[in-house]
């Protein structure tokens, strides 16, 4: 424990940070010394909801833009995009699915940027406006590889919101108050697809109108939305938890002893390169581990690609299906909410990931057991519910658990995210049996079983390390760096 606690000091005295005493705690700065507890405590209070008032709205409004920029290929199919192209199925599933090329491509160096650069914000909203420009474009298409050319470069500039979002939070927060946050942001997506199909129904009522096609419609005023809103976000959102705009030095001050006392270390982007970032996240277990759990749970919501088109599949009209799209995102985002809190305010990860994926289990089973419609609907209002609050849960796990040194939380969360989007891409050639599509569920129910699995074995790893933790013994490279190990950090289970 000595040598731990050596090591700590010299990280301490080589860096500009607060300091640090061996039982755990950080040094309150002195703007906030003789501060009482319930004073400490209102101040903190009224600290998070400035911050979750300036940032979380323009998140969350990004992200549903995102998300309706990216899904409106679906609500675009039956508006007949693939009989004005001359598209056939495998040419349409090539469509939904190349997207997720480009986004793979671009997530690891674009989150190296993200968490090596003075302005991360207006990188993020500069990604949002390319995106809506490109999206505006779709609208011109003429034939299959002009759809194919703009979806493939709207992936590429939309790799940079999700994972660059999520670091770009966790600069913010601690660990106690991720998974709440990350369901918020995450709700931006389902929302987007509660949202979207009955926006969609409102702008394909425009079919015909000078001259353009319902769906032309939708990529046109669905991407100049999305270049509007960007600006505005460029303008308000902070760069940096050191300068915020309108709050006083005094709540800056309880921000930054708010992050440290937690993670035990501030967040310092000089620490390592972007290439050393980048190995050190690639040679932890944990990144794999932890890849493993969202790699299984996102090839089992791929379903969500098809979402409008499975619930079409059960025999309701077009305007219907949009319809019926809405109420289990809603639910979803209810539950990711319920969820995200609980899991923050318990300090629990494991089993508020496995006991949504249990769920996830009963609906696939229901899905691929029975033609019944209402049995079927109600196994889609189940699924996203399920399987999302349990990833947002993973990322808070993911945040975490790699947290430091930073640019190796970004280059993490970046290599987690695109590996597990890669099912996104294959995952579109099993809907080809409508409507019963009997071998993507019977995919999305192994994906399930697998995750449950690798969630367990993650908690059991996590735990091993903690115990070594606990006899003094120091856990390499892979572990927290050496002042987080001498402060006290443990891996919240």
């Amino acid at each position: 424990m000595a040598d731990i606690k050596n090591n700590a000091e010299e990280y301490v005295e080589e860096a500009d940070r607060a300091k640090y005493s061996f039982d755990g705690s950080v040094e309150l700065p002195a703007s906030l010394v003789g501060l009482s507890e319930d004073e400490l405590r209102i101040l903190g209070s009224k600290t998070t909801r400035k911050m979750d008032l300036l940032i979380m709205p323009a998140l969350v409004t990004m992200y549903i833009l995102n998300y309706l920029d990216r899904q409106n290929i679906a609500a675009s199919k039956l508006a007949n995009i693939t009989v004005d192209l001359n598209m056939t199925v495998q040419q349409y599933n090539t469509a939904v699915s190349v997207l997720f090329a480009g986004y793979i491509l671009m997530q690891v160096p674009s989150n190296l940027i993200v968490s090596k650069i003075k302005n991360p914000a207006l990188y993020i909203c500069s990604a949002v406006m390319v995106w809506g420009v490109i999206s505006a474009c779709t609208a011109a298409v003429s034939s299959y590889g002009g759809l194919l050319a703009c979806r493939f470069m709207l992936g590429f500039v939309e790799a940079v919101f999700f994972p660059g979002a999520f670091y770009y939070l966790s600069m913010f927060y601690n660990r106690k108050q991720m998974a709440f946050r990350t369901a918020i942001l995450y709700s931006g997506s389902q929302l987007g697809n509660a949202f979207g199909t009955l926006f969609a129904i409102a702008i394909l009522k425009l079919d015909g109108r000078h001259g353009l096609e319902g769906w032309r419609w939708l990529f046109l005023i669905e991407g100049v939305m999305t270049v509007g809103f960007a600006i505005i976000f460029a303008l308000i959102l902070p760069n940096s938890p050191r300068n915020i705009r309108g709050m006083t030095q005094q709540q800056q001050d309880w921000l930054r002893w708010n992050y440290e006392s937690d993670l035990k270390q501030e967040d310092n982007s000089a620490e390592v390169t972007a290439k050393q970032g980048f190995l050190l996240a690639a040679r932890d277990p944990k990144t794999w581990l932890m890849c493993g759990i969202l790699y299984a749970t996102y090839t089992a919501a791929a379903v969500n690609n098809f979402f409008a088109v499975v619930v079409s599949g059960l025999g309701f009209s077009r305007n219907k299906s949009y319809g019926l799209t809405a109420p289990p995102f809603i639910l979803c985002v209810i539950c990711m909410l319920i969820n995200g809190y609980h899991s923050d305010r318990t300090q629990e990860r494991f089993l508020h990931i496995a006991l949504p994926l249990i769920i996830t289990v009963i609906a696939n089973i229901i899905a691929v057991s029975t033609l019944s419609v209402a049995a079927r609907y109600f196994a889609m209002m189940l699924l996203p519910a399920s399987f999302y609050s349990s990833a947002i849960v993973q990322l808070s796990w993911i945040s975490g658990s790699l947290s430091q040194p930073a640019v190796k939380r970004a280059a993490s969360i970046a290599l987690i995210n695109a590996i597990c989007n890669t099912p996104n891409i294959w995952t579109s050639y099993t809907y080809y049996d409508s409507p019963r599509y009997v071998a993507a569920f019977a995919v999305n129910l192994g994906a399930s079983l697998i995750a449950i699995g690798m969630a367990t074995a993650t908690f059991f790893y996590l735990r091993k390390q903690n115990r070594r933790m606990d006899q003094g013994l120091q856990l390499g490279k892979s572990g927290p760096t050496a002042v987080q190990q001498a402060s006290g950090f443990r891996y919240v289970l």
